[in-house]
């Protein structure tokens, strides 16, 4: 009698909100999309409830229906609901003395971005001694697709997300008349990420400002930050700034698995 008693203490209180935080972390486990009968198989699951589950989901932009490939993947609120997670103490916390090593080691500010949506949010900032102030004040907001942050992530992350995330033309927006405008420039801008392993700026956000960054990933190879720095159209040694900027990178990915 206790067993059976227990079994049904296990049982789901909410079986929908189950099944949908169940479909939600699958997806975020798989490396890129799948189909709805796939989540029905793998999670056991009718695929009529998967189905009404997630258009549930695509109203409140947790995932996103790719059409073409018969596919769902995650949505921008979940980028959202990632990047909520990431902006807590713990990655700030081990970030901020390698960003403080880099300003100090390089002379040249030096920050900490996460992504949230199309866009990178800062969580530590270090402005360099005798350095301009820059945009990227923590708590700041910018377009991924024309920072060195925000490029860094976004090459790390599948295609098909990309993909979701820049659908068309109306995705994008610009600062300084700089910068991808379209799917096809931003994929080639994000090839060149992948083939150099980091990601540069110039001018996209603020002229006569130019950025390198390099992701931070964990455990499953997620972009779970960037760091950067960013200096002034003056004489520094671009190499030597790279460099640095992926050992810190680095060191903050072993950090965070």
């Amino acid at each position: 009698m206790s067993v059976i008693s227990d079994e049904v203490d296990r049982r789901p209180q909410v079986p929908a909100a189950d099944q949908t935080l169940r479909i939600l972390r699958h997806l975020a486990r798989r490396p890129a999309p799948i189909a709805a009968s796939a989540l029905a198989r793998d999670l056991d699951i009718p695929r009529s409830t998967v189905y009404h589950l997630l258009a549930t989901l695509e109203e409140h932009g947790f995932v996103v229906h790719l059409a073409q490939d018969r596919r769902w993947g995650l949505g921008t609120s979940a980028f959202e609901l990632a990047g909520g997670y990431a902006r807590q103490e713990p990655l700030a916390r081990l970030g901020r003395p390698l960003v403080a090593g880099l300003a100090d080691r390089l002379g040249e500010s030096a920050h900490l971005a996460v992504m949230s949506g199309r866009d990178v949010l800062y969580i530590v900032e270090e402005r360099a001694v005798r350095r301009p102030a820059l945009v990227t004040d923590v708590g700041v907001r910018l377009p991924a697709h024309l920072t060195a942050t925000g490029r860094a992530m976004l090459a790390a992350l599948p295609k098909v997300q990309v993909r979701a995330l820049y659908p068309d033309a109306s995705s994008f927006t610009e600062r300084t008349g700089r910068g991808p405008r379209k799917p096809s420039e931003l994929r080639e801008l994000l090839r060149m990420v992948r083939q150099s392993g980091v990601a540069t700026e110039d001018g996209e956000i603020t002229e006569g400002f130019r950025s390198v960054a390099a992701a931070v990933t964990d455990h499953a190879g997620w972009p779970a930050a960037a760091i950067a720095v960013t200096w002034t159209d003056t004489a520094v040694d671009a190499g030597r700034t790279a460099d640095a900027v992926v050992e810190a990178a680095e060191v903050l990915s072993q950090r965070v698995r």
